[in-house]
């Protein structure tokens, strides 16, 4: 039987490591439905889903892909997703997710506080 770490790329192992080592475990290439730019129904599969922190993550590989498009495709339909952009920086990718995940956890917090009545 296949490990799930024999699929992944070398960047994406060191991501789940991480992960797993700050207690934050992941379902890897979990798919999630989203409608596109042009309202089809499409499944996108990022590399990892984080089930505590609601958000998926997204080890970037290359250059070449079209990051951007996928970005606002999930931005559109509200799914939390982050980035990592490993083969620009693979040194500074850690501070980047924790900076992008505290980021979304306090745009989070503001969403709920409207929650709270006022009187």
């Amino acid at each position: 039987m296949d490990s799930i770490y024999e699929r992944m790329t070398k960047p994406e192992k060191e991501v789940a490591d991480y992960l797993q080592k700050v207690d934050l475990w992941w379902k890897f290439e979990f798919p999630v439905f989203v409608f596109d730019e042009h309202d089809r129904p499409r499944l996108f599969i990022p590399d990892f889903y984080i089930p505590k922190l609601g958000l998926f993550v997204e080890v970037c590989g290359a250059e070449k892909f079209d990051y951007n498009r996928r970005k606002k495709v999930y931005e559109k339909n509200g799914v939390a997703v982050v980035f990592l952009h490993y083969y620009k920086n693979p040194t500074k990718w850690r501070s980047f997710l924790a900076n992008r995940v505290t980021q979304i956890e306090q745009e989070r917090k503001s969403e709920a506080g409207k929650l709270t009545i006022r009187h």
